[in-house]
């Protein structure tokens, strides 16, 4: 499908987990930057549903179907096109950006006369992302796609930044609470360079292995509490601008998630080849392969470092811009 046939485009970008990941799950507080990278969904008129050629399946597009179900149930097929620079299981929020880009094109079909609601949209994407991992995912993923720049989650409302709005779930291990937070980072002359290891690594694999860990021994609760210590730290240093110290924190939360499991061997090798030339490294995402991110002044020499281990790079600046309708014809 060519794009000078859709109806409408809407591109969302990826995330990258400065702290938290995991931890967030159980109310703990992380803190999420949205990249430079996006991915765009296309959307034309057609015979029947279909996403890049192969029919709309609840297995297979588990998100589109349910933002499909609560948007466009009734309306006419569409074909949807997808397309972008994320890399799908690896880390960097790829479902989350197709269900904010998804929920944009489908509201804005269903009501064309309205902006995008960033609440509500994050919402859906929210629980499309639940509906997608076995019940359990925090509003982390779909909030930093829905609103661009950096995301705090946290169990409660905390002092920095601007409060957004409430998000709860049910669990398969309880009601979880969440408030959600946006913020600007000071500007300075840092990025993000993350690599790919090229490893599948499910979220929803990750998330129930470490479910599965806390039910078998509930005092490594205290691990994922250790998390949200470390966390609150790093949150403290970045709203300070104080990048060394954020470098820092990255790198005592990747020592707590190699703890919990979640880490791997490539892994590994790729944050040891970014250490020297970087301020922290740590996994990003649910681990177990997908990716790594380095904090650096020089994302030239991190970057050739982290290849030279054997990992694909991307670079990016801090905290980017949301979800938004790229084209749209009434």
């Amino acid at each position: 499908m060519g794009e000078e046939t859709a109806v409408v485009v809407a591109s969302a970008p990826g995330k990258c987990i400065l702290f938290g990941e995991h931890a967030v799950v159980y109310g703990e507080p992380a803190v999420a930057v949205a990249i430079e990278q996006r991915l765009t969904v296309s959307m034309s008129n057609a015979g029947t549903w279909s996403v890049d050629g192969s029919a709309l399946d609840n297995q297979k597009h588990p998100h589109i179907t349910m933002l499909r179900n609560a948007w466009l149930k009734d309306a006419p097929p569409m074909a949807l096109h997808v397309s972008g620079d994320i890399p799908s299981a690896s880390g960097l929020g790829s479902s989350a950006a197709l269900s904010a880009a998804v929920g944009a094109a489908m509201h804005h079909l269903s009501n064309p006369s309205k902006g995008i609601d960033r609440d509500g949209l994050s919402a859906f994407a929210h629980r499309a992302e639940a509906h997608a991992q076995e019940g359990r995912a925090s509003p982390m993923d779909a909030s930093t796609s829905v609103e661009g720049g950096v995301v705090v989650v946290s169990d409660r409302k905390e002092s920095v930044g601007r409060w957004l709005y409430t998000r709860r779930l049910t669990t398969p291990e309880g009601e979880r609470t969440w408030e959600v937070h946006g913020l600007k980072p000071p500007e300075d002359e840092v990025y993000l360079v993350l690599g790919n290891t090229g490893v599948y690594a499910p979220t929803s694999q990750q998330v129930a292995m470490v479910a599965q860990a806390l039910e078998a021994a509930p005092s490594r609760i205290q691990e994922i509490q250790a998390i949200g210590a470390i966390a609150r730290r790093g949150l403290a240093a970045l709203v300070k601008g104080d990048y060394e110290a954020v470098g820092h924190a990255m790198s005592e939360n990747q020592l707590l998630l190699r703890n919990l499991g979640v880490s791997s061997p490539e892994l590994e090798s790729l944050i040891q080849a970014a250490a020297p030339s970087s301020l922290g490294a740590k996994l990003t995402g649910a681990g177990g392969g997908g990716c790594m991110v380095a904090l650096t002044r020089d994302p030239k020499q991190t970057s050739e470092a982290i290849e030279l281990a054997g990992g694909r790079t991307l670079i990016s600046s801090i905290g980017n811009g949301g979800v938004r309708l790229d084209k749209s014809v009434n």
